[in-house]
């Protein structure tokens, strides 16, 4: 059976870096399962990682989609499919990493998608209402999914909405029958609140200049509200819609609030193994062993 490497966790955990390092022991090469890091320019706000931290180790799934387009987690599966046979094919580790539970159950097979074709009377309809309205329904009709989902994405609400209406819920786990074998791993710092606050801090500056730049580029405040965390602020913050002082702890609280609905997600793999960010002798064991 094929042997796959899974590293999950909370953001501002130290996936990138771990992925890395056993991608050097391993002769590993490495997938992201992110849903913002698809898009080109997300650079700062999204944390990516950057060519001096791949340390010459190839990554995939970075930079392939236009982030005034929506991109779709059928269109990342597919892709993210073609990058993990090219790995294997050259006689190499594929490690997946990522925070966005759907994308790294998407690619492992956990979970399955309805064939639900976009509707754009309902679509419509549904866009009328708030955020806040549309969370309010979905945990009406699936308690489960709205407890994973960003409750200010109506992007991500609607989509939901969508699929519930066609087919009655959003898609669960599925049972995977594949010749492959993932060996998931997951980080939990102890201190994960501070990381977040410190890393907000460091790349302050820099998401600030990325989402000028971004505006600049063509990337419309609605557009730039909808992918959401840092990007969000950042918009109401350039147009005068917050101060800075209110951006930092309003993003710093949503970070966090979105470290919790990671968790929730992961929790429900019981194939996890838990580890703490500086216990790498163990976690380097484990995928040995495994």
């Amino acid at each position: 059976m094929k042997k796959i490497l899974v590293i999950v966790g909370p953001t501002a955990s130290g996936k990138s870096d771990l992925a890395v390092r056993l991608a050097k022991k391993f002769r590993g090469e490495i997938i992201s399962a992110d849903s913002r890091q698809v898009y080109k320019g997300l650079n700062v706000g999204t944390g990516k990682i950057t060519q001096k931290e791949m340390r010459g180790v190839p990554h995939y799934m970075l930079d392939i989609a236009d982030p005034k387009k929506q991109f779709s987690v059928s269109e990342y599966k597919k892709l993210a499919e073609n990058s993990l046979r090219y790995i294997v094919i050259n006689s190499k580790l594929p490690i997946i990493v990522g925070g966005t539970g759907f994308y790294v159950d998407a690619v492992t097979g956990r979970t399955g998608f309805p064939d639900v074709p976009p509707n754009p009377a309902l679509r419509k309809k549904l866009d009328k209402k708030s955020a806040e309205e549309l969370f309010k329904s979905l945990k009406k009709k699936d308690l489960r999914r709205a407890k994973t989902i960003d409750p200010h994405n109506k992007v991500r609400l609607i989509r939901a909405l969508e699929i519930i209406e066609a087919i009655g819920k959003v898609p669960r786990f599925g049972n995977r029958v594949s010749k492959t074998r993932f060996i998931y791993i997951g980080l939990k710092p102890d201190d994960l609140d501070k990381r977040i606050y410190k890393r907000l801090l460091k790349r302050l500056p820099g998401m600030i200049s990325e989402a000028k730049k971004l505006h600049k580029q063509g990337l419309t405040w609605k557009r730039m509200y909808e992918l959401g965390l840092e990007y969000r602020y950042l918009s109401l913050y350039l147009q005068d819609k917050l101060t800075k002082a209110d951006m930092v702890n309003k993003l710093n609280t949503a970070i966090r609030q979105y470290a919790k609905r990671q968790m929730t997600w992961f929790k429900r793999n019981k194939q996890i193994k838990w580890f703490k960010s500086s216990q790498y002798k163990a976690i380097k064991k484990y995928g040995e062993k495994n």
